[in-house]
Order: structure tokens, then C-alpha cells, then sequence
């Protein structure tokens, strides 16, 4: 890890941040240079397979059809884990290999990607005893290392003692144990990734559509269609060339290389995952992990003011998917078991919901496709596929958690496919120095509470600078843009003028968890939705 990154651009911030280049800077540059690597999608293996090879000189552009991180990667239960379920196959090496990963997070990332305890209970008559279970949570640590705090063995008297909520009725008692928490969410992180590629010199467009993609034998070339409405709703499309197509399209990755004629020996079945958030259920900052009535893991998660409970694990073919009544049910009937609520918990009470698919890998040989197999224990692993005959490149899979593996693995892929690759940085990820941070810290002291500070310099790194100099100039952008949350007015002009937000969904869903805290009502009910359109696109929006 290099000691001068900082958690989103990766590198000094020390040094003066030059401007970003504006959407429409994107959107030129595609048609002047031949790039190296063209990526289509811009989820966490497109943004971090970016990231890295900018870092490394190779000339990249990365689009998507709709915002960065805007389909699996901003549905996930934001924890970076070593997949603790998986020892129940016997998928050791996986396990160790995302232990790694995540310990490599937590290195890399020390304020964003934290330790986290989960608080597990274990049911009466489940299909292994507690003291096995505890003897995995062991093995489990060992396995990652020790990296983390040890486990620890708990009572029926234990467990209540610790959180009155947990129903301990049914119970044998329980256990705690460590993984890391995406303080700040999936698609904020995921974001990190694409602006770390953008300092280095990449190319990178939302709502960006990749059509006729075509192969002549030596390259690959794309027409890109503008999605956007803005400046003016015309088709406004952009011609690429490069010398490798990498398919980043997560869960539409099959439909994409069947468009362009590539045959893979890979393919996807999806799994569909949903969470729904509600008031706060608990306090501290605990997880609190139960075996839901289909035997699987299943979490009620702090977030903000609330808290995301889920997640289901439910065969689709369905894209996008769409949450049914009998996923809130299934949600809502086992928090409400799990838990010694004063009210139960209804439809009624889900403030937002998220809903995204696990794009898992099989063989076409597998008889998966068919039905014959247990889907719900395939691996969580991913794949690189390479074509050299194409020079075309697939990323079946994938977790957040092995991110920067995916990363290393696609520098190495696109090098083997005759790519020169530049000293470039030392690394293209980690935060930056602690006595830049301290620096940081210290100069938003007279303006902001430490714990906004804090999470404007996880979120922004050294460009947070640029909202507190904002902030000093009007100190009204210091307040929240809602009550209750700690969003600050300062971050939506912000990230309207930095973070290539072309719909109000794309800050209150993705760059910001104002999506996930409030209720559609809340959002919307007020005057503060008002002011944060005038504040994302004051050129759109009369004053």
C-alpha cells in the first residue's frame, strides 16, 4: 500500500487537485485516440479493471448505459467479507483467498473499510451444533490470519445480556465474530475507483451506451450513444476504436458477448438479492447475523438512522430484477422472529428497498442451467476469460470483497495481449497519510463537527478541501440538505460541478446514502428536494 493515496483519487494529497475534466471533456476525447482498452461497464470490476491500468499508463475508456455502480454494485449488504458461509462447502481456498482481500481492504482503507462485529445467533435443532459453529468462527480467523479480533462464545444469558432485542426462545446461544463494513456504501466506493481512473488520465462516461460492436481482426470498434437528455434529447453518438474490449457488464455480461459473437466457456445464473430498510431496530454498531428460515446468513445492518435487513438468495432471470411481495414477506417474517420488537415490523414500515442479482459463474457444460444442480452452493468466486484471437477479455463474477484482485488480474490479462504497461504508480488505491488526514481534520475543525469531517475526508480525500473552501466563502453550505442526515448543502453543489451527476437519483442513491435514510415522502415533501436541484444543476433549474 502506498503511504500518499488517499481513499479515492490514489495519489498525494499533498498536491494541488487539478480540475476533472467535465462529461463533455469525456465525451470529445472518445473520437480524437485510438485507446488501448475499452471497457464496457462501469460497476466495481470495470471501475477498479480502469483504475488500475490508468495507473499503469495504459490509455482506457470505461462507459456504462447508466450511472457508475447503478445495477450490482449499489445492491450489495456493503460488507467487505471472507465469506464465513462458504467453509459449509468446504470452498477453503475462497475463503482464504477473500480473507486476504478483505484484510487487504482494511490495510488499504483503514476509515472506510472497517472491522465490524457480527453478532450471531444460532437456533435450536440447526443443522450444526453451536460449539462447531464457534470452532469454524476458530478457523475461520486462523484462516484469515488473525487479522481481525478473535471470536467469542456466547450464552442464551450471554446473548440477551449483550442485545435484549435478539428472541432467545428458540435459541442455543450464539457467537461474535469479525468482518469489515463499507462505512459509506457499495456505490460510493465503487465511485472512488472510476475517479481514481479519471486522475490518471482515463476516459469515463455514464449513461453511455456501447452499440454495433464490432471486430476487423486487429480492433475493436464501438459506437457509443449518448443516454443523457442534457444539453438536448438528441442521439448524439461518438465512434471508438481500441485494441481490447473488456466485457465488465456484470449479471448483462452473456447478452453483451452475444451481441458482439463472442462464445465464452462461462456464463452467468443469477441470484436475486433484496434488502429493505427500516427505522433503526437496534442500537450500536454492531451486526446482527441469525439463520433465516432457509438456513442461510441473515443480517440486520446499521445504516445511518436506520438499518438494511436481508437478504434473500432466490433464483432469477429477471434483469434488472424487481423485489415481489413475497421478498418483503420472507424479510419481514424473519426479522420480526428474530427479534423482541415492541411493534412488528410491516410493509408499512420499508423506507427503501434494494434489489440486485449475484451474477454467479458455471461452466455451460454444468447441468446448473438446467435445474439439476444446487444452485444457491455455487461458488461467489470469479473468472477472467480471455480471447486472445479476439483480444477480448470477460469478467465473469466477482465479489467487492476481491476487488482489487480483479484489478491486478486484468493489468496482467490486458499485458499478456501485447499492451505495454508504464512504471505508473506504485499503487492505484489506499487512503492517504495519516498526517495528511490529520492536516484535514484540524483545518475542518472551526467548520464542521468531527464526525462530518471525518466522513468528508472518506468520501472526497483531499478534493474535501474544495467543499470546506466552499463552506468558508457561504457558510450555509455547512447546513444539511435534510434534516437529520448528515449531508451537507456543500456536497450536492459539489458533486453536481465533480461527479458527473446527470440525475438527481444518481447523488441521492449513489454518491450520497440520502436514498437508503429517507422515505420517498421525506425526499421529496419538503423544500430541501428543491434546494438540492438547484444546488446539482443550477443551469437547469431557475433560481
Amino acid at each position: 500500500m502506498r503511504s500518499g493515496g488517499n481513499p479515492v483519487y490514489g495519489r498525494d494529497v499533498a498536491a494541488p487537485q487539478p480540475a476533472l475534466p467535465s462529461r463533455d471533456d469525456h465525451w470529445q476525447s472518445l473520437t480524437r485516440a485510438h485507446f488501448d482498452v475499452l471497457i464496457v461497464g462501469a460497476g466495481i470490476n470495470g471501475a477498479v479493471t480502469a483504475a488500475a491500468l490508468a495507473a499503469k499508463g495504459v490509455r482506457v475508456a470505461v462507459v456504462d448505459q447508466g450511472d457508475f455502480a447503478g445495477q450490482t454494485s449499489m445492491h450489495s449488504s456493503n460488507l467487505a467479507w471472507g465469506g464465513i458461509k462458504y467453509m459449509e462447502n468446504l470452498e477453503f481456498r475462497l475463503v482464504r483467498k477473500l480473507c486476504v482481500a478483505r484484510n487487504a481492504l482494511m490495510s488499504a482503507y483503514p476509515t472506510a473499510v472497517r472491522e465490524t462485529r457480527f453478532l450471531t445467533t444460532v437456533p435450536r435443532g440447526f443443522r450444526w451444533p453451536r460449539w462447531f459453529l464457534y470452532v469454524g468462527a476458530w478457523l475461520y480467523w486462523l484462516i484469515g490470519s488473525f487479522f481481525t479480533r478473535p471470536p467469542r462464545l456466547l450464552s442464551r444469558r450471554q446473548l440477551h445480556q449483550e442485545q435484549p432485542l435478539i428472541n432467545v426462545d428458540d435459541s442455543v446461544g450464539g457467537f461474535e465474530y469479525s468482518d469489515a463494513h463499507l462505512i459509506d456504501g457499495d456505490a460510493r466506493f465503487v465511485f472512488g475507483f472510476v475517479r481514481g481512473a479519471v486522475e490518471h488520465g482515463a476516459v469515463a462516461l455514464n449513461y453511455a451506451k456501447a452499440e454495433n460492436l464490432r471486430f476487423d481482426g486487429e480492433s475493436w470498434t464501438v459506437d457509443v450513444v449518448d443516454q443523457t437528455a442534457n444539453p438536448t434529447p438528441s442521439r448524439r453518438i461518438a465512434t471508438v476504436t481500441a485494441s481490447i474490449l473488456i466485457n465488465a457488464c456484470g449479471p448483462y455480461a452473456d447478452a453483451l458477448n452475444a451481441t458482439c459473437g463472442i462464445v465464452t466457456r462461462y456464463h452467468h445464473v443469477l441470484s436475486k438479492g433484496v434488502h429493505l430498510n427500516v427505522r433503526r431496530i437496534a442500537e450500536g454498531e454492531r451486526i446482527l447475523a441469525f439463520f433465516a428460515s432457509d438456513g442461510r446468513l441473515f443480517f440486520a445492518i446499521p445504516l445511518g438512522n436506520r438499518s438494511c435487513i436481508g437478504t434473500t438468495d432466490t433464483r432469477t432471470l429477471e434483469l434488472p430484477p424487481q423485489t415481489t411481495d413475497d421478498d418483503r414477506q420472507f424479510i419481514l417474517d424473519n426479522i420480526n422472529a428474530k427479534l423482541r420488537l415492541e411493534q412488528p415490523l410491516t410493509k408499512d414500515d420499508i423506507l427503501a428497498e434494494r434489489c440486485g442479482v449475484r451474477p454467479l459463474v458455471v461452466a455451460k457444460s454444468a447441468k446448473t442451467a438446467a435445474g439439476d444442480t444446487d444452485w444457491t452452493a455455487l461458488s461467489r468466486k470469479h473468472i477472467v476469460e480471455v480471447s486472445t484471437e479476439k483480444r477480448h477479455i470477460t469478467i465473469f463474477g466477482g465479489k467487492l470483497t476481491d476487488c482489487l484482485n480483479v484489478g491486478e488480474e486484468l493489468v496482467t490479462a490486458v499485458s499478456t495481449l501485447g499492451v505495454p504497461l508504464g512504471d505508473g504508480q506504485p499503487s492505484w488505491y489506499g487512503e492517504g497519510a495519516l498526517d495528511e488526514r490529520r492536516a484535514w481534520m484540524s483545518a475542518a475543525s472551526a467548520h464542521l463537527a468531527e464526525t462530518t469531517a471525518a466522513r468528508l475526508w472518506r468520501c472526497y480525500g483531499a478534493r474535501a478541501h474544495a467543499i470546506l473552501e466552499a463552506i468558508q466563502r457561504d457558510p450555509s453550505l455547512a447546513l444539511p440538505l435534510y434534516p437529520g442526515v448528515d449531508v451537507l448543502r456543500a456536497e450536492a453543489a459539489y458533486a453536481g460541478r465533480n461527479e458527473y451527476v446527470e440525475t438527481v437519483e444518481d447523488f441521492l442513491r449513489r454518491r450520497t446514502h440520502l436514498a437508503q435514510q429517507l422515505s420517498p415522502a421525506e425526499l421529496s415533501a419538503n423544500d430541501s428536494y428543491s434546494e438540492t436541484l438547484n444546488l446539482l444543476f443550477p443551469d437547469r433549474v431557475p433560481n
